[in-house]
């Protein structure tokens, strides 16, 4: 998947097949904020025009716009925990930061396949 950036947010770009455009939506908000166009061009500018847009009615109803994660996290876990992963990394040759991205991306992976087996 290829990505763009404007005012911190990040959009994801994909092609359609069937319709011969190019469509993204922002990544790491709640809120549907998708778009297309037709060139890179025109997909580069709707993106703009669709964050640009999000910022607008967000203010005009008076709602704080969703910000995507920042890509930092700090944690507090038992140094049990620390020291268990502490060994997995050197095992794995990973810095810290990768192994836990690594292990947070199948947890979450995990989580959402798990979620949509779910019943409420």
């Amino acid at each position: 998947m290829n990505s763009l950036a404007y005012k911190d947010y990040t959009a994801s770009m994909d092609y359609d097949p069937v319709d011969h455009i190019l469509v993204g939506r922002l990544i790491g908000v709640r809120d549907r904020v998708v778009f297309h166009g037709e060139s890179v061009d025109e997909f580069e500018a709707a993106f703009r025009d669709s964050v640009d847009a999000y910022l607008e009615n967000c203010a005009v109803l008076g709602k704080e716009p969703e910000k995507p994660a920042s890509g930092r996290l700090m944690l507090r876990i038992p140094p049990s925990v620390h020291c268990a992963a502490l060994a997995a990394v050197r095992a794995s040759g990973q810095s810290l930061n990768q192994w836990a991205a690594s292990a947070l991306q199948s947890a979450a992976s995990q989580e959402v396949s798990l979620g949509s087996t779910r019943k409420p």
